[in-house]
């Protein structure tokens, strides 16, 4: 008697055999997955990676360890988790947005997922399909709001009573409710936002303003504007670029904003002539980051140019007498030659293999001078700081490790948590362990803490996923002391899809 021929559903998908585990210890496949992924050979669409059918609201959850009362808030995560087969070539930018939360209470836990109600899905939603064609295109200038689809699923900050969600390429941002994320509605600024929001908009914690960009394909190519805690824009300016270009996040200070003009850009007219980005990193291009007085016009605009290089996320900016200091992550490959035998992918697989480090550039206001120089030169991306120093000059960034070894991982993984000293240069590192995935890791500062307290004086969260097990789990780790490990570990309901960027949203603002 012969055995029954089991269908392996990653027969014809050898992109992704290669590119990310596939099967737990045990064999079994990502639970809570749609079926559809299995038709779509996209390793961002499988393993850690895969999307979730579930949405959960519970406080039933096994705690190792105890939560520490003086946790007040909520760590919240956006990422991509897309509800129908793609009908093109798919990037994780273009997965739906969903919102996983955890949520810290008098040393109690409660957990939330949902999605992210976009004009864009709820359209999809009654069509019982995908409609709008993704980063990778071909863009259709006919469909209404954007030419691809605008998911909200990149970052997310608490501002002015909401959760507000943003999009990579600059999008509508969506506000939610703090307590159930439920969407609902729109972030217009009072009817003051012109166009879109760039993904990387800030949120000063001294004084509750909202520090938002904006950036598009005609002259003068991008504008800052400034929000009260209150939501009316109370300042806003156009500022002119040599042409169109994709800076991906914006630094503040006290008394400056800092813009950036990176040599990675697309070709306008190839975009018209293909209907697709065609991006290149132009190496004899100086990299250009411009200084403006916060409410200051774009005709004010003081410009420095820098070593070519491009930079998705600012660590943080202050001024110290007459230089302004900018740390962050630099990438100077920011898009990697791409193993061809990886076919219509490539491109995508190499440039979300993020190459990047920490780094420090100095400006002059007076005299023009730059410095610049590497703080470490580790691989690591997505830094975060106590937000009570934003725009002032602080010492801890906590940055996710990426793992990059053909042994570790071929697609954008964080594999552990470092927390640097920039003073020093030196860090500590925690590794989440092997086939364990890490978020980016918010600083949660202690219930009523100010800038008189310790800056590490304080927690960090982030969101795991086992690829042995399928799964998750939230740790908390106690700020001064990195390496020891989480001093709790949270079991989460299911299995958590990948994610993008984290917050912290303080309980006096979710529990009014």
């Amino acid at each position: 008697m012969s055995e029954a021929v089991v269908n392996d559903p990653y027969s014809n998908l050898p992109i992704t055999e290669r590119n990310v585990r596939i099967r737990a210890d045990d064999g079994s496949l990502p639970p809570n997955a749609p079926e559809w992924i299995y038709e779509v050979d996209n390793p961002y669409l499988h393993g850690v990676y895969a999307p979730t059918t579930v949405e959960t609201n519970t406080n039933d959850l096994v705690i190792e360890g105890k939560i520490p009362e003086d946790l007040y808030g909520a760590y919240m995560r956006n990422g991509p988790n897309p509800i129908f087969k793609p009908k093109y070539r798919y990037h994780p930018f273009d997965g739906d947005g969903m919102v996983s939360a955890i949520f810290f209470r008098d040393g109690k836990a409660s957990f939330i997922n949902k999605m992210i109600e976009t004009d864009a899905l709820k359209k999809e939603k009654d069509a019982g399909e995908a409609i709008w064609p993704g980063v990778m295109g071909p863009f259709n200038f006919d469909l209404p709001d954007f030419p691809i689809k605008d998911t909200s699923n990149t970052d997310l900050m608490y501002f002015n009573g909401n959760i507000m969600t943003l999009w990579y390429m600059a999008g509508i941002p969506y506000t939610l409710n703090p307590q159930s994320l439920k969407t609902t509605g729109k972030e217009t600024l009072r009817g003051g936002l012109r166009r879109a929001m760039s993904a990387h908009s800030k949120v000063d914690w001294s004084n509750g303003e909202l520090v938002f960009f904006d950036y598009w394909d005609e002259p003068p190519y991008m504008s800052y504007g400034i929000a009260d805690a209150n939501g009316h824009i109370i300042h806003q300016t156009d500022i002119e670029l040599p042409g169109a270009r994709s800076p991906h996040d914006i630094g503040f200070t006290k008394n400056y904003v800092i813009l950036h003009d990176l040599p990675f850009f697309h070709d306008v007219d190839a975009l018209h002539e293909t209907d697709k980005r065609v991006v290149h990193f132009h190496r004899e291009i100086p990299t250009r980051f411009g200084i403006n007085p916060r409410y200051g016009s774009g005709d004010q605009v003081k410009w420095f140019e820098c070593e070519p290089c491009y930079i998705l996320h600012v660590v943080n900016c202050w001024e110290e007498g007459d230089w302004v200091i900018m740390d962050g992550c630099r990438s100077t490959n920011p898009w990697p030659e791409p193993d061809r035998s990886e076919g219509e992918l490539a491109g995508m697989l190499s440039y979300m293999r993020l190459e990047a480090n920490m780094y420090r550039w100095k400006f002059n206001m007076k005299t023009g001078e730059v410095v610049e120089h590497d703080i470490c030169t580790l691989n690591t991306e997505f830094p975060r700081i106590n937000p009570l120093y934003g725009g002032v000059k602080n010492r801890y960034s906590y940055n996710q490790y990426i793992m990059t070894a053909p042994d570790e991982a071929r697609t954008l993984a964080f594999g552990g948590l470092i927390k640097y000293d920039t003073e020093s240069g030196g860090y500590e590192r925690y590794n989440y362990g092997k086939d364990v995935f890490g978020s980016e890791t918010p600083f949660a500062p202690r219930k009523g803490a100010t800038r008189n307290d310790p800056e590490d004086d304080g927690y960090l969260i982030t969101f795991t996923t086992d690829a042995k097990t399928w799964k998750s789990y939230c740790l908390i780790f106690d700020a001064k002391n990195v390496k020891q490990g989480p001093i709790a570990r949270i079991h989460l309901p299911h299995r958590l899809p990948y994610g993008f960027h984290s917050n912290w949203v303080r309980g006096e603002d979710i529990w009014k």
